[in-house]
């Protein structure tokens, strides 16, 4: 089972009041979402966003933003250049597509110089 993680792309500081506490103390991280498995390291298309308040903590969901808080987020997601979407393969993946080819080889090797007869 492959494990996701959200990486930072980018972080900035944001001089907007947040919601809650009226503080000028806002945190804009934008994430893209990675799967790590066994075989493979795929980097997704996805990114996604998240302001949060340094003074109190708490989270700005889109429902309390300000017209200003929606005019910035709209300016800094077209700053953001997300890594490109990607599949990387693992050394165990490399090292089982070896074994597989040297089993088949090994295999056909045997059945030409007649020590492996197929049953008809």
């Amino acid at each position: 089972m492959a494990k996701e993680k959200l990486q930072v792309i980018k972080e900035t500081p944001l001089q907007n009041h947040c919601t809650e506490c009226f503080n000028q103390e806002l945190q804009l991280s934008f994430y893209q979402k990675h799967r790590y498995g066994r075989l493979f390291h795929r980097t997704t298309a996805e990114v996604t966003h998240q302001i949060k308040c340094n003074k109190c903590g708490s989270n700005i969901y889109p429902s309390q933003w300000t017209d200003d808080i929606e005019r910035i987020l709209d300016y800094y997601q077209k700053m953001v250049v997300p890594e490109k979407a990607s599949i990387r393969f693992t050394k165990l993946f490399y090292v089982l597509i070896l074994l597989f080819i040297v089993l088949v080889a090994a295999v056909v090797y045997l059945y030409l110089n007649g020590v492996i007869q197929w049953p008809t």
